[in-house]
Formats: structure tokens, sequence, C-alpha cells
């Protein structure tokens, strides 16, 4: 990453302000070839005759902020009476795209030649550092909130292998390439997925769970339910029943649509800005985030999958029940920057619901920070009760059932996934030039040299 670069001139900045949505929806394209690269075979083989050039400081600090910038207070415009599900909100501090709850489920990586990085969503500052962070975006210093939100995980660029097993092969000639940089999204699950329980199991939902592994018997929380004298409709006609992997099958779409919000919106402004850039897969278990230096864990693999007992015991008597590899967690120089509500970080699941139920209403939780875009902030959150005890002993029952039984939380799928991440460069116009037509590049493109860096 170039840190300094050229002068930019406040022009440059507004010439992006003022770019047309319209106009960044139609010219938006997959811009594959940056200088520096080069395809080595097949009908388009080129190779560029420039220096790989890093994106500069600014430019990364506004395809960030257009990623998952901190915009200001949510506008937490909901029913907040007993029953209406208002209080499943988890968050009221916003973000250039949207999230299930307001739970801010997306981290956003940023690696480059120089360095890894990984971006502050709005739980990982304190509440004094939020109305800067918002004043920041609201003058439009995205480098100085940028700067502010960005913690080094490690020097020099983090990537997995490109090989097949970790990719497809259509990425292997330009993945992480010299000069660019790749912006990775990372789903964390666990917050979401409490959060979600807390209201599916509010005598006013009443839904009930069943294990589709273990027989289809009910996920911990045969006590709660309504034939037995509880309040969650334990009664398949009644359509509140779920299983433990359609939930968690939902969760991940759920999460999966944020992550889409903020890739679109990188795509959306590389176009404004006349850079290049693709999506590109990302998804693997475990690939990345050894890559990042997450803290891992390990299970068979019989277990991860979900194997029988008599499956288990036949791949263990082959010896190919492999230990699998999965990512608990994110710590850096003795700081935890990522975790989830889940042991190792909690001593049991009882106390990870514990522990977001606190950060939603503790004392200076979400509904008890006197924070909001609302007139009279602590007169509206002070009526906002939290969960009946008998939803958090029902989410309680069904988390320690599954951690329990299954080894981690969630089941089927790691506390953090990746599934896809964008790469963005320097355009070559030169190829471009030398293979498409000319509407192959808009203005921006052709123009970005000499706009943002006074040369050719």
């Amino acid at each position: 990453m170039n840190t300094h670069g050229p002068t930019i001139s406040a022009d440059v900045v507004q010439h992006v302000a003022r770019y047309s949505l319209l106009d960044a929806l139609r010219g938006r394209r997959s811009r594959r070839f940056g200088r520096g690269m080069s395809i080595d075979a097949g009908p388009l083989t080129y190779a560029s005759r420039h220096a790989p050039q890093p994106l500069t400081e600014l430019e990364e600090a506004i395809l960030a902020f257009a990623a998952c910038g901190i915009t200001g207070y949510d506008l937490a415009d909901l029913a907040y009476g007993p029953g209406q599900g208002g209080s499943m909100l988890a968050g009221l501090v916003g973000r250039t795209v949207g999230s299930p709850d307001a739970i801010n489920a997306v981290s956003l990586v940023v690696t480059n030649d120089e360095a890894t990085y990984l971006l502050k969503r709005p739980q990982d500052f304190t509440p004094a550092e939020i109305p800067d962070v918002i004043r920041l975006a609201q003058q439009g210093d995205s480098l100085e909130a940028y700067r502010r939100s960005r913690s080094k995980i490690r020097n020099g660029r983090s990537a997995p292998p490109v090989q097949p097993g970790y990719n497809f092969n259509i990425n292997k000639w330009s993945l992480y390439a010299r000069g660019g940089t790749y912006f990775l999204p990372i789903n964390s699950m666990t917050a979401a997925y409490i959060n979600v329980l807390l209201e599916a199991f509010e005598p006013a939902m009443g839904l009930f769970g069943f294990d589709e592994r273990n027989f289809f018997r009910p996920a911990g929380i045969s006590r709660f339910a309504k034939s037995k004298g509880g309040p969650l409709d334990d009664s398949l006609s009644g359509g509140r029943v779920f299983t433990v992997q359609a939930i968690e099958m939902t969760l991940v779409e759920s999460i999966g649509i944020e992550q889409g919000m903020l890739l679109q919106n990188i795509a959306l402004m590389t176009q404004a800005m006349g850079l290049g850039g693709f999506p590109s897969f990302a998804r693997h278990e475990y690939g990345w985030f050894e890559a990042l230096g997450f803290r891992m864990g390990s299970m068979p693999g019989s277990r991860y999958v979900g194997a029988s007992r008599w499956m288990s015991f036949i791949l263990r008597l082959l010896g190919r029940d492999q230990p699998y590899p999965y990512p608990l967690g994110l710590e850096c120089d003795g700081e935890v920057l990522l975790k989830p509500y889940c042991p190792p970080y909690y001593p049991s699941m009882k106390a990870a619901v514990e522990a977001l139920v606190e950060y939603k209403f503790g004392r200076s939780g979400v509904y008890r920070s006197g924070e909001g875009e609302w007139k009279d902030p602590t007169g509206v959150t002070s009526q906002v009760a939290p969960p009946s005890d008998v939803a958090i002993a029902a989410t309680v029952a069904y988390c320690e059932y599954l951690y329990n039984r299954y080894g981690r939380f969630p089941v089927y799928s790691a506390p953090f996934r990746t599934m896809l991440g964008y790469q963005v460069t320097h355009v070559d116009v030169e190829f471009y030039d030398r293979f498409y037509r000319p509407e192959a590049l808009t203005d921006t493109q052709r123009e970005h040299q000499a706009r943002w860096h006074n040369s050719r």
C-alpha cells in the first residue's frame, strides 16, 4: 500500500461523491486485469508493461467506508410493546450495509503487500468512541475513519493457497496479485444465532426445535414443550416447529445477504473511483483462518460432519478419521479481536447466552446506554423489556444441548465462515484497449491515473 502517494486534491474526492449511482450500476463490471499482471496462455495472453501499483491509503479508506463504514444511529422504528418483538434488535449503530437484527455479523479483513488489518464493527468500539466515528463519516473524512477503525493483524499479505481444494483454477492467475488489495468479509454466526433463539423462545412466539441428527428428538428443550405444560408449541400441526439444520441454514443465508451487500458496495465504489476489481471464491472451512492466524480448534472429521457412531467407528478403524481444523477466534498481541459467543471464550453456553443478554440489556448495554436517533433515547430504551426468564432458560438449554452433544456451536458450521472476497487493483488500460471494444472501460478507468496519481 502506498501510504502517502501523490497529493490528492479535494476535487478528486468530490468527483467520487458526485458520481451517479445509476452510472455506477451501469458501469459496474468485473475488471480483473491490473497493472503488473499477466495471462500466460490462451487468446488473451498478455503481460503488463507496468509495475504493480498498490492502492493508496486513501483509495483503500474510501473502499473500506463503502464496504461497511459506520454512518450514524439506526432509526430502530419498531414496536417495543410486550410480544411485539422490537427488542430483537441487537444494535443501534448503523453501517453502509444493513444487517439482520442490526447484529453486524460481518467483519472485514483488508490485506495488501504491506500488512493485514481487521476493521472494527460498531460493537468493537467503546460507546465513547462511536460519536467521533460518526462525526468523521458525516464530514467525509474516510481516511481518518479508516485509521481509527483498523487493527493490524500482521505484517505482509495474508492469503491461503490458490490450488484446487482452496480455490478454483479460474482464479489462479489473478488472485492475491502484487499491488492489489483484497477485501475479505468474515461471517460471525454465534451472536445472531443466540439472538434469534431468545426471540423464538419467547412465549408470544413459542417456537420449538427438533434435532434431526438425533432422530428428531427435542433439541434439549423438552421441559418447555406445550405438550408438557410449557410455553413452546411442539405440535407438528401448529406450524411453529423447526429443526437445527433449518434454523442454522437460514442463519447462514441471512448473514450471507449482509456480506453480499458489503461486496456490492465495494464493486460500486470501485467503479466510481475508476479502479478494477472482481469478487472471487473464498469459501474454505479453515484455509483463510489459518492464513490470518486465528486460534484454531480441531475434532475428528466424522464428528465434524455428524457421522453416525457406526460410521465413525469404521473410519477410525481404517485410519481415515482425520482431525479437522476449524476457527475459534482471532487474537493478536494478547488482544481478542474476534470471539464467538461460545467456549472457549466463555466457560459454558449458559455464560455465553447471559453475556449476549448483558450486551443488550446490561447497565451499559445497547438498550441502557442512552444512545439513539430518537429525541429522547433514554425515555425510549428504558421501556424496552429484556427477554423473559423462560426465553433465556430455553435458549440456554438448547445451546448447551448442541454444544455438549456435538462439541461446537453452531452444529453445521464453525463459529466463523468465509464465502467470497473482493480484489481491487489499478486497471491496465492497455490490456483492455488491445482486446476489447472501447466501451469495456468507462471514463473513470481511463482518467484514474491522471486524476488520482498525476500520471498516465
